[in-house]
């Protein structure tokens, strides 16, 4: 895990949240990395040892069964930060930390994040605010891959990346796709297939790109809107705004 220089802690909409005197508290202790696509930064029952808030990375806490199959629960992006709500406690992690879109991160160790946090009443609530929103995210996911089609899980989960990734080309290939979604890679190879004759997304070589986003809305169920609206009403400008059309 390389250090990097040229990003900054701000590009953290939690951090960029902070008020200066409470962003001061907790400066000294952020350390700016660079987090590769593919990466594992934790596996299921390993101790978390830093929090990571997200700039343009992405990263999907992922279940995986004893068969080895796996559905994603919840993503991280600039909005959130990763590894907190595991380390509340036991400070085992739930399942794997993958990094889905290679990018940037402020780390900080979880005992500094603790320290601060309780001296901060601020910094407090925006994150008993944010757990809030995570945990109404996770509940969201999880009836939705109970209860909703491939097709518009699929929609979702895009529209989840897009609103993340600065641009409409995901770095996104179908095995990741149904990694995430727990179905078979020849199920999503007709979704996507569906998706694109209907004029919503283009195919490339690992990528998708999303050429019409108001029709992927149109498609995609209704718990990408219900998780985008409790993102505005618990943590307001936190939530990534989607790309002008």
């Amino acid at each position: 895990m390389a250090q990097v220089v040229n990003a900054s802690h701000r590009s953290n909409r939690l951090l960029a949240a902070l008020e200066p005197e409470d962003f001061a508290a907790i400066e000294p202790h952020l350390e700016l990395v660079e987090l590769t696509r593919g990466q594992i930064l934790y596996d299921a029952g390993e101790l978390i040892s830093h929090a990571y808030f997200l700039h343009n990375a992405i990263i999907s806490l992922v279940n995986i069964m004893e068969d080895g199959s796996t559905n994603e629960v919840v993503t991280y992006g600039r909005e959130g930060v990763a590894g907190l709500l595991s380390a509340l406690v036991t400070r085992e992690a739930f399942g794997r930390y993958i990094v889905q879109v290679a990018g940037t991160a402020s780390r900080i160790a979880f005992e500094r994040l603790n320290e601060v946090r309780i001296t901060c009443p601020s910094l407090q609530l925006l994150i008993m605010r944010y757990v809030e929103a995570f945990i109404a995210q996770m509940f969201q996911t999880l009836s939705c891959n109970a209860l909703h089609p491939v097709e518009a899980r699929c929609c979702r989960w895009i529209l989840s990346m897009h609103d993340r990734v600065d641009g409409d080309t995901l770095p996104l290939t179908h095995e990741v796709l149904a990694e995430m979604l727990g179905v078979q890679r020849s199920t999503v190879s007709v979704v996507a297939r569906t998706l694109q004759t209907a004029g919503l997304i283009q195919q490339g070589r690992g990528t998708i790109t999303v050429t019409d986003r108001a029709g992927l809305e149109g498609a995609a169920c209704e718990c990408y809107g219900k998780i985008r609206r409790v993102y505005q009403r618990l943590l307001p400008c936190t939530y990534p705004q989607p790309p002008p059309k």
